[in-house]
């Protein structure tokens, strides 16, 4: 009798620690990328990716925008608990390379599929200004290819740049990204008016909700709050949209 191939055993399930930070250092397009995880809860149903705002800057992962939106959606209080990974654009601290502008979506990308190994769970991706931009790039770029295709679950923008110039601030493309947005901004943004980012909101595909905090500036000044409130309904309604896709 033919010899059967012995079965693969179920992958081990990860041990979470509530609280904890991991460093880590991640594989890039163009070498390294330094990372901080924050852990989770044992249970979480889905993980989620902040990027942070242009390293022409001063933007890092350290970014007080970033970092209170990794709260929104890791600390329990705001009944989240999910694991948070941030990461430093290349060229940014000691990850490896030299800003492009553009090709920041490829390090997006990289941090995606570390997560995707890592936890096995699908994913929200976020990012603030430059972030945005190339969050919904790259989450555009993974739901196309088939094998990363339900990697990507939901994607937030905040503080999304409608006024630079450059290829990184079209969004054309949002037309034909149908997985849940959030665009989630201060009605007195200096790079986005009310109007030119509520014409970009209009043109993206649905699903998609479009926030405006009265009296926010781009950077959410005595506005942090209000965002991380904000950001949390709408992720916690994109977990259960994506636990009913489960059923």
């Amino acid at each position: 009798m033919p010899r059967q191939a012995a079965a693969t055993p179920p992958p081990a399930k990860r041990s979470f620690r509530p609280g904890a930070i991991r460093s880590l250092s991640l594989a890039g397009p163009a070498g390294r990328l330094e990372a901080i995880l924050n852990e989770g809860s044992p249970d979480a149903p889905l993980a989620a990716l902040v990027c942070h705002p242009h390293p022409l800057f001063g933007g890092n992962l350290h970014n007080k925008v970033v970092y209170h939106a990794m709260k929104a959606l890791n600390s329990p209080e705001w009944g989240l608990g999910w694991p948070v990974l941030r990461f430093n654009f290349r060229g940014v601290g000691c990850s490896q390379g030299q800003h492009d502008g553009f090709a920041e979506r490829g390090d997006v990308l990289a941090a995606i599929d570390w997560l995707a190994r890592e936890f096995r769970l699908p994913l929200v991706v976020a990012g603030f200004s430059f972030g945005s931009a190339m969050a919904l790039r790259a989450a555009a770029a993974a739901v196309a290819i088939p094998d990363r295709s339900r990697q990507v679950r939901a994607v937030a923008a905040l503080g999304l740049p409608v006024q630079p110039q450059g290829p990184a601030y079209h969004y054309a493309f949002l037309r034909n990204l149908t997985i849940p947005k959030l665009f989630l901004s201060g009605d007195r943004d200096q790079f986005s008016t009310p109007a030119q980012l509520g014409q970009v909101v209009a043109e993206a595909a649905e699903p998609k909700r479009l926030v405006l905090l009265p009296g926010g500036d781009h950077f959410f000044v005595d506005q942090l709050e209000p965002m991380q409130r904000a950001l949390a309904g709408w992720a916690a309604d994109s977990a259960a949209d994506s636990a009913k896709e489960q059923l």
